[in-house]
């Protein structure tokens, strides 16, 4: 039976997803260089983070005007045209299984059946190095060591679903964790000190005036007790600066074109024993344990953020012009029933009302559709995510990117508060997994896949990547991709990482 299983995945990628179509070795993943971030470049000029040839573990191999793969599946340029093939929908994975990426990470990916030219999804997996602010500016020729800091280390791995073309997830996939690495940067010492972390940093320059916190009517302090910081909620507000300056990082180039359209980014970071899931978007995490799921991130759409949406519509309706209403019904209001009672709901409701409709209500409402048809202004359908600076309403002026938020929703998993087996595993997905694969789907593919499996098998989890591929994927037939129920599989681009938190070697 555990014969039959592996053969039924090495048969189906070798015929529809062999990876290995480039170099068969990957050179052993070095920590992110500590260099600052590179500052905007010139109009006309390529951006830094667009040069080819990229060494790093995440980036892309890229070829300007057509397509890009992340750098670690080595693949060639025969690989590469069958990367990108609509009809075979060839899986790709790192050759080397299982040794290509940090903490034997398995990844998967499969190009769309052809809803876009290129696939648009990006990953990034790094081992990157943070060194403090305090010991780059110690003086010369004196070491990290002699200085008495050191540094950290943390393991990043991230998905990026672009939509609006392949720019901002390309841009994403080589730029975000380092600006994650520059916000940790002035963290160094407080994360490696046990006590609570210092309220206030000592300014470098002295204050003229010292005054005393006074109180509106009254001499009892304002703040008889302080708030407890944690080191945790320390790192997660780093990784939100991070996706914001990453934001408006993008919304500088793209003023000049180099980073178009948007995508949703979905990151995980383990540092100092914890894993920390950063969602922005419709990409979702998983984690599997002893059979278990525990959900690790939940989607941003117009019907999750529907609330959320409604409240900036009622509070600056000048976003919404003479277009929308930030009111919600059931469809769409006809002329005739002006006057008429009908269900309607706002910002402030989850249940439904009647009110008269009025001339305004004739507006095309602010969310709209469901499901996977919900829209923001009938243009997007997504709330939270990357890039989308340029992003306007059909046929209109008015620009949507107001109602999207790039701040990121963060979980944290601490892993040394349970025994982990070497069959425990976060999974990490674009939208085209969880469209047709279920939470309780994908836990029967990690049961099964890795029970055929020995523990230290270093293929195993690469294994499991792409089997999770494959079953969303389905079977090319005459109607188009199938699954085995005869539902329709995945269209979407598709893209997998199955991060073991148990084992041999997984915390190194």
């Amino acid at each position: 039976m555990l014969n039959r299983v592996r053969s039924a995945v090495a048969h189906l990628v070798s015929s529809g997803g062999t990876p290995g179509s480039g170099s068969n070795e990957l050179p052993t993943p070095t920590p992110t260089s500590p260099d600052p971030i590179a500052h905007a470049v010139a109009p006309r000029s390529p951006p830094a983070w667009a040069e080819s040839g990229t060494k790093a573990s995440g980036g892309a191999v890229e070829n300007r005007g057509s397509s890009s793969r992340p750098t670690f599946l080595k693949l060639s340029p025969r690989g590469l045209r069958r990367a990108e093939d609509h009809a075979g929908r060839v899986v790709q994975s790192p050759p080397d299984t299982g040794r290509s990426l940090p903490w034997r990470t398995g990844y998967a990916e499969v190009i769309n059946a052809g809803k876009s030219r290129h696939n648009e999804d990006q990953a990034c997996c790094e081992v990157v190095y943070v060194e403090s602010r305090q010991a780059r500016m110690g003086g010369p020729g004196k070491s990290i060591k002699d200085q008495g800091h050191q540094g950290l280390h943390f393991h990043y791995w991230g998905l990026f679903d672009g939509h609006a073309g392949v720019g901002a997830a390309e841009m994403a996939s080589r730029l975000l964790h380092r600006h994650i690495r520059e916000q940790l940067r002035g963290l160094v010492e407080i994360l490696q000190d046990p006590s609570p972390p210092p309220l206030c940093l000592p300014s470098t320059t002295e204050a003229s005036v010292s005054l005393e916190p006074s109180c509106p009517g009254g001499s009892q302090p304002c703040w008889p007790l302080q708030k407890e910081v944690t080191h945790e909620s320390l790192v997660v507000g780093a990784i939100e600066n991070a996706f914001q300056f990453m934001d408006e990082r993008m919304a500088r180039e793209q003023r000049n074109q180099y980073a178009i359209g948007g995508c949703c980014a979905l990151v995980a970071v383990y540092l100092l024993g914890k894993m920390y899931v950063a969602n922005a978007g419709d990409s979702r995490a998983i984690i599997v344990r002893n059979g278990d799921i525990i959900p690790m991130s939940r989607e941003f759409t117009p019907e999750t953020e529907r609330q959320r949406l409604q409240l900036l519509g009622f509070l600056k309706p000048e976003l919404l012009g003479n277009e929308f209403t930030h009111l919600e019904f059931p469809r769409r209001v006809q002329p005739k029933e002006l006057g008429q009672r009908m269900l309607y709901r706002d910002q402030s409701m989850t249940g439904w009302a009647y009110k008269k409709i009025e001339l305004q209500d004739l507006r095309f409402p602010l969310v709209c559709g469901e499901g996977k048809k919900a829209r923001v202004m009938a243009t997007i359908g997504v709330t939270r995510g990357l890039g989308d600076h340029n992003l306007k309403v059909s046929s209109s002026t008015l620009p949507v990117k107001p109602f999207l938020s790039c701040f990121p929703e963060v979980q944290v998993y601490d892993l040394t508060q349970y025994e982990h087996c070497p069959d425990d595993v976060l999974i990490l997905g674009t939208d085209g997994l969880w469209d047709v694969s279920s939470d309780k789907d994908v836990a029967a593919t990690v049961d099964k896949v890795l029970s055929s499996y020995e523990p230290n098998d270093p293929s195993r989890y690469t294994a499991l990547a792409q089997a999770l591929v494959l079953g969303a994927r389905g079977i090319s037939r005459e109607q188009g991709w199938r699954l085995p129920n005869n539902k329709m599989g995945s269209g979407d681009d598709i893209s997998v990482f199955v991060i073991p938190l148990g084992g041999p070697g997984s915390y190194t």
